[in-house]
């Protein structure tokens, strides 16, 4: 409701402002107050506040110079359209409601967000950390990997992603949740020497990727 009110002060505002810059024709003028006038009580009506009688023009009838006949029928007509707004916007906000729902219907789509708190492995290089998604029954990965490349002091390489270290696997549709079981692994990479103990320094290697440890989920 405070999003609705909000946003008819909005228009309410701007309508004042062409109206008092006096650069409006009649015509539009006059069609521009109706709009006005049918904004305000179709605000007053959602906010349950009294309806406000006018006529033909959008001006308040004196209930001293008009008659009660006369008021009674104006307050009919002026429910009638407020009714008829109020029904036209119901209508509007099903019909959205229906297309998003069909929408997301026929295309669902979800989402798995990750945030890599600390790599706990004592390696004594640099690293590659790769997280992906896993169907264990089919034996294959139905992701791509998410990287962090991790530092031999235990700290991401790009400090500035420190404690900032999050993804989301996106698209992951009906056929995924219909799986019986998806596992979350994470795969570690050394990068550096051939052999940790080698202190051969002619025989020195370095960048090499070597597998060193995996971990997973048992299923999800």
């Amino acid at each position: 409701m405070f999003r609705s009110v909000r946003h008819m002060i909005y228009d309410l505002i701007e309508w004042r402002s062409q109206i008092l810059s006096g650069t409006l024709p009649q015509d539009e003028l006059k069609e521009l107050k109706k709009k006005v006038t049918a904004k305000i009580d179709y605000g007053n009506r959602i906010l349950d506040l009294d309806l406000v009688v006018r006529d033909e023009d959008g001006n308040i009838l004196d209930p001293e110079q008009s008659s009660t006949i006369s008021l009674f029928r104006a307050h009919e007509i002026a429910s009638k359209q407020v009714e008829e707004r109020l029904q036209e916007e119901k209508s509007q906000k099903q019909n959205i409601d229906i297309n998003r729902q069909a929408k997301f219907a026929a295309t669902p789509s979800f989402a798995l967000f990750v945030n890599l708190k600390n790599v706990v492995c004592k390696i004594g290089e640099d690293a590659e950390v790769l997280m992906s998604l896993y169907d264990p029954l089919e034996s294959k990965f139905i992701s791509e990997n998410y990287l962090v490349r991790w530092s031999s002091c235990g700290l991401p390489k790009d400090i500035d992603r420190l404690h900032n270290l999050r993804a989301v696997f996106t698209d992951l549709g009906s056929k995924d949740l219909k799986r019986e079981k998806i596992s979350f692994v994470c795969q570690i990479v050394r990068v550096g020497r051939m052999e940790l103990r080698d202190n051969n320094t002619r025989k020195l290697t370095s960048g090499l990727r070597r597998p060193f440890g995996v971990a997973g989920t048992s299923g999800v």
